[in-house]
């Protein structure tokens, strides 16, 4: 039997298998440090979780309009106005089953075979595949540390074809917690203008800023906002990983694309959550912003941890909750008779040897580097980076 050649070119997400691997070990009894979650350690605040039950009660359990409910889209345009400064109509609304499948609409709607997706590299490892599924052809491009690994109109020049058709932004970034002022959003959306590009920003992490304000490339002005597809969830923000809710603001004639392929995909975002989503807007407690001020101490740990420990460094983390390490002091090195090559090879040491579980940079694009997430207590944050320092001592 043939089975498709495109989707059988896709790789697996390594962040998911790895991460499956170390809770295997846990459940197994092997007290497992666990840094590879992509998920908030805190509970859905207790005001969505009782919007849930309400729901059910209530019978809010029947298909909802493809795009999504009225009530939630029109609480969705309240929020893109007052934190992202977009002013959109419920009309421009598509509420989808997590941010992921707003990523994927969108590419689909837009990309014709052959068509370049411009991925500024560390990327998500969803970016690239989602552009292969949706017939298109992922364009990694290289960004500097000294950059904080945040791409540039020049880095951007290199990568140009006639075939360019999309680029990726991700603000704040997964793996980097890389934060783009409102300058640079300028001149990567002047750049796109001038070379007719479309942009999705992809602003899961938006509530995730510990620097400064969130600026959302859409909303310098209306010819930008026009190419711009902006990406949103309540994954990170509300701890509502497993709810699946997302959701995507765009131009009408982007959003009646992206309508067509969800409503033969998925018909609509759940129901339930669709309610909770509505209410964790229209109610949001303090409990959010306790969150994202744990994150943020966080971050600070991690990064005083890493770039105090003599060997090892990395860009302080700006946002998101995750730190991209610089590891090229093991490259080369033995742990006993164990050659670290790479990224890779350090992250099955780090767990076979020392119980750690850290994701190698690989899946992100640059393996000279390992990414953490501090989406966990500090002490297991702590004792985590502290047996990767100590394997650092003991390499030669």
């Amino acid at each position: 039997m043939n089975y498709s050649k495109k989707i059988e070119s896709l790789a697996t997400s390594m962040t998911l298998a790895l991460s499956t691997k170390a809770k295997n070990l846990i459940q197994e009894g092997i007290p497992v440090l666990d840094l590879t979650a992509g998920e908030p350690d805190f509970d859905t605040p207790e005001y969505i979780r009782m919007a849930g039950i309400e729901a059910i009660n209530k019978g809010l359990t029947r298909y909802t309009p493809a795009n999504g409910t009225l009530e939630l889209r029109t609480e969705i345009c309240k929020k893109l106005l007052n934190f992202n400064k977009l002013e959109y109509s419920p009309n421009d609304i598509i509420v989808s089953t997590g941010a992921k499948q707003s990523l994927l609409n969108a590419l689909m709607a837009i990309c014709n075979p052959g068509d370049e997706v411009l991925i500024p590299t560390p990327f998500w490892v969803s970016y690239p595949e989602m552009t292969k599924i949706a017939s298109g052809v992922p364009i990694t491009v290289e960004t500097s540390y000294d950059n904080d690994f945040k791409v540039t109109v020049s880095d951007l020049d290199k990568y140009l074809t006639n075939k360019s058709k999309v680029l990726i932004i991700n603000n704040p970034s997964n793996p980097t917690g890389a934060v783009y002022s409102k300058n640079e959003l300028m001149d990567i959306a002047n750049w796109a203008l001038k070379n007719k590009i479309f942009i999705i920003s992809d602003e899961i992490y938006e509530r995730l800023n510990f620097v400064s304000q969130h600026h959302s490339i859409a909303s310098f002005n209306k010819q930008i906002k026009n190419i711009t597809i902006t990406i949103g969830g309540f994954s990170k923000s509300y701890a509502m990983t497993g709810w699946r809710l997302g959701y995507c603001a765009a131009n009408g004639d982007l959003v009646k694309l992206m309508n067509k392929i969800q409503s033969h995909a998925t018909s609509c975002a759940n129901s339930i959550a669709q309610y909770a989503g509505y209410i964790a807007l229209k109610e949001e407690q303090n409990e959010i912003e306790d969150m994202i001020t744990q994150f943020k101490n966080r971050s600070n740990l991690v990064y005083n941890l890493i770039n105090d420990s003599g060997t090892l460094d990395m860009i302080k983390p700006q946002g998101a909750f995750y730190g991209f390490i610089n590891i090229k002091y093991f490259i080369g090195k033995k742990y006993n008779d164990l050659e670290i090559k790479n990224a890779s090879d350090l992250a099955n040491i780090l767990l076979d040897k020392f119980q750690v579980a850290i994701l190698p940079g690989i899946a992100f694009g640059n393996d000279n580097y390992i990414r953490i997430s501090y989406a966990t207590d500090e002490d297991t944050i702590r004792k985590a980076l502290e047996r990767l320092i100590d394997l650092s001592k003991k390499v030669n």
